[in-house]
């Protein structure tokens, strides 16, 4: 015997199989084989083992003749190759934002939704809310059932979401639970036969992306890669990372100016405008410069000027003069290459440098970062980010105790600081009462001042647009019907813009977008709307998950009040640059540059969708101009490389073809009917209701009153023709930070209906009351707290009331 031992369709599997295949034996030779019944048993043996092939999978012949291509659209050609291709290779779709990644992704689903009838499809996407978008885009261009999709975020409870897992064929979520699923072993990982990645450029270094992927293989290679995003990378080592990481095999590039797509896509004119820093900025520049490096020098110098570069060479120069950084010239110097001579410095630290030593360095390497992080504020976004920022740190509210003390000391930096403290202060104090939209409230009598002369360009940019805008239409709305959207990176920043704008109204009707807040000294939300978020923790009980509900909320009303008119013009920070249905922008302005070219695309691409589009680029001369040059310089090669004919990409060469070998599918074009979608949200609540009515029983078996409950109801309860009270109403709820529904006055109540109210009944509320037997629940002391609080609130109101 071999040293392996061999199955039994390896032995005789072959044979059987062509004996399967002929002629009825004789009953001769039939006597003759006393064994026909354990050769039957083997054939089917051998066809059952030859069907779990992982060559085949549980793959559907009959469905897989054909590969369905809808025609609800206009067909495309680039559209339809792309889907051929991602149909058999794990592939890299690279597409202008508008042009259609996910119509390609949703035709890929669907066939294999149809090949593989027990298996799973998964669409990933980064964000919550493009999830929810995502699955509804999906259903309308291909039209799978609602019943067999779902919908899973960090809001769907870990029980849930395994009862999905094995009753819905496909999933919607975001990478973050995906991980989580395949670690607690909820995910069936060898049934999922397609995997979708958006915004795959994110697929770099330990992303939740690249972990989902990583798991998958432990347990199956057998499942088709499809890869999403409208650029590859910043640079073609990030664009090798994505493709190593997501296993791709073929990339689909394709540019503004490709031939293919130049006839769905709308002109996107790109303008650079370049704004010199002016005489009072180049001051304030070259003093915070100054007084970075002053201390260790032995001199003093006595103009303002020299005052600013004293503040960073206070700091810079020492770690210069101990050989911890390299580069000499402070000015220039970056936040990120200070960090990387920090790393440098912890890997290979002098034999020379110990113990105290070492955390003087540290401590001054800190000092030095937030110094030219706060350098590069001031050149991009003006004097009033840098004060909030350096406020910030003199307050104590960053928490950088040893960068205050040394700041402290030094007396140009505390010149330079009480300056802009005279300027600026009086603005500080309205964006930490009333959020991101706080500008609105106050301060009017103020004078708005320009921290930055980027911000006067933009001003001229916004009114020249609609001015313009107004002339060609003469319809009654017409400033309602031109939207614009402004982008910057920072909260600070973005305040300020819609402050300046604010000044313009009606003609600029101005709202902010900007993520919950993430830190202990981030405004994120009103007080009251922190009230609304801890109602909703108290009514389902899932603490861990709340902020991200609440913004998800007024994630929807941002962008439904921007595309329904409310406002014309949308100022955000990053959260706004991907993926969100935001709606026809005819003007895009960066208020500053990023190295990377992604954010950039991702700007561009929220304009020019079903008209012409314009995007103007505000750069501060000097550092942020050569930094964009640098950007688009990076974005040409990236594209030059894919594109040629050398070889520049490592691509994966084990893709699976997922099809059996002798099945060729045929393209099949049909026009798609799809029903009325309905949100998740709506089932979900749907189904609770119906089975919370199901759980009632019924005093009648029609679920109506009987007589005798009817009478007592009409005797005791039923409101009459002398009740003062003739109905009742719920309170109306609103974000603050919404400029419509801040200035909604209240409205006057109406005679005989009776509003509720949290605080009616707040005398027995506000503590708990002894129980027996049954302990009050954690839902019960949650609502306790938010009664305590609201008591709090108010009787601080009477207080300040009577104190003015």
């Amino acid at each position: 015997m071999s040293g392996r031992q061999r199955t039994l369709f390896q032995t005789w599997g072959p044979s059987l199989v062509r004996g399967a295949g002929a002629q009825p034996r004789s009953p001769a030779v039939a006597e003759a084989l006393p064994e026909e019944d354990d050769e039957v048993m083997l054939v089917a043996a051998y066809e059952a083992e030859r069907q779990l092939d992982p060559g085949d999978g549980d793959f559907c012949a009959a469905a897989g003749a054909l590969w369905i291509y809808p025609i609800n659209c206009p067909v495309r050609d680039y559209q339809l190759d792309i889907s051929r291709t991602a149909l058999f290779c794990n592939t890299l779709v690279c597409l202008p934002t508008g042009l259609g990644k996910t119509f390609i992704a949703a035709v890929v689903m669907y066939n294999f939704y149809r090949w593989f009838p027990s298996g799973k499809v998964v669409f990933m996407a980064p964000t919550k809310p493009l999830v929810t978008q995502q699955m509804e885009a999906c259903f309308h261009v291909m039209g799978i059932p609602q019943s067999h999709m779902a919908e899973m975020t960090g809001s769907t409870q870990a029980v849930n979401r395994k009862e999905i897992w094995s009753s819905r064929r496909v999933l919607f979520l975001t990478p973050q639970v995906m991980v989580n699923d395949l670690t607690r072993g909820a995910v069936p990982a060898a049934q999922v036969k397609c995997l979708v990645v958006d915004e795959a450029h994110k697929a770099l270094g330990n992303y939740a992306y690249c972990q989902v992927v990583r798991e998958l293989v432990k347990y199956t290679k057998h499942f088709r890669i499809l890869a999403l995003s409208a650029t590859p990378g910043s640079d073609i080592k990030a664009v090798q990372q994505v493709v190593t990481n997501l296993l791709i095999g073929k990339i689909e590039l394709r540019s503004e100016d490709s031939p293919d797509i130049l006839p769905y896509s709308h002109e996107r004119r790109v303008e650079k405008l370049v704004v010199p820093l002016g005489e009072e900025l180049g001051a304030i520049q070259k003093t915070y410069v100054q007084c970075i490096s002053v201390c260790t020098r032995t001199f003093r110098p006595c103009t303002r000027t020299v005052e600013t570069l004293l503040i960073l060479e206070t700091f810079a120069s020492s770690l210069i003069q101990r050989n911890v950084l390299m580069k000499r010239d402070i000015p220039n110097l970056t936040k990120y290459q200070i960090i990387l001579a920090r790393d440098q410095f912890r890997k290979n630290p002098s034999p020379n440098i110990v113990g105290i030593q070492q955390g003087i360095i540290e401590r001054e390497f800190a000092i030095c970062i937030s110094l030219y992080h706060g350098y590069e504020l001031l050149q991009q976004m003006g004097m009033r980010s840098l004060y909030f920022f350096l406020s910030g740190i003199m307050d104590g509210t960053k928490g950088m105790t040893r960068a205050k003390n040394e700041l402290s000391r030094n007396e140009d930096f505390m010149n330079l600081y009480t300056h802009l403290q005279s300027v600026f202060s009086h603005r500080r104090e309205p964006a930490a009462a009333g959020g991101a939209s706080a500008f609105q409230k106050g301060n009017k009598e103020k004078k708005f001042v320009y921290s930055h002369p980027k911000l006067k360009k933009l001003e001229e940019v916004i009114l020249e647009h609609f001015k313009s805008w107004n002339a060609k239409n003469t319809t009654e709305k017409k400033y309602h019907e031109s939207r614009v959207m402004i982008f910057s990176s920072f909260r600070d920043s973005v305040e300020e813009i819609a402050e300046m704008l604010s000044q313009h109204q009606p003609v600029v009707r101005v709202m902010t977008f900007v993520g919950h807040a993430s830190g202990k000294n981030t405004k994120g939300f009103t007080q009251k709307e922190q009230l609304q978020y801890e109602w909703g923790k108290m009514q389902t009980c899932k603490s861990a998950i709340f902020p991200e509900v609440i913004f998800e909320l007024f994630v929807f009303e941002v962008v439904r009040q921007f595309r329904g008119g409310g406002y014309n013009t949308l100022v955000s920070t990053c959260v706004g640059e991907e993926g969100l249905d935001i709606g026809e922008v005819d003007l895009i302005i960066c208020f500053d540059a990023q190295k990377s070219p992604i954010r950039l695309i991702q700007r561009m691409g929220r304009t020019g969708r079903r008209r012409q589009g314009r995007i103007v680029v505000i750069l501060a001369e000097g550092r942020e101009e050569r930094t964009y040059n640098q950007s688009q310089s990076n974005k040409k090669n990236i594209y030059k490389a894919i594109s040629g004919n050398r070889q520049v990409l490592h691509l994966y060469q084990g893709s699976p073809r997922m099809v059996p070998d002798k099945i060729n599918p045929e393209l099949h074009k049909m026009f798609i009917t799809h029903g009325i979608y309905e949100p998740e949200k709506a089932r979900r609540l749907q189904r609770k209701s119906s089975s919370s009515r199901g759980g009632i029983k019924a005093s009648n078996k029609d679920g109506l009153l009987t007589e005798e409950e009817f009478n007592l109801w009409n005797r005791l309860y039923r409101l009459g023709d002398s009740d003062k009270v003739k109905g009742v109403a719920l309170p109306r709820s609103h974000f603050l930070s919404l400029q419509k529904d801040r200035a909604m006055k209240a409205q006057e109540p109406t005679t005989g209906i009776h509003q509720l109210s949290l605080s009616e009944w707040s005398l027995w509320q506000d503590h708990p009351f002894p129980t027996h037997r049954v302990d009050h629940s954690d839902r019960c002391h949650h609502f306790i707290s938010i009664m305590q609080m609201i008591e709090g609130m108010r009787h601080e109101e009477k207080m300040n009331a009577a104190m003015n």
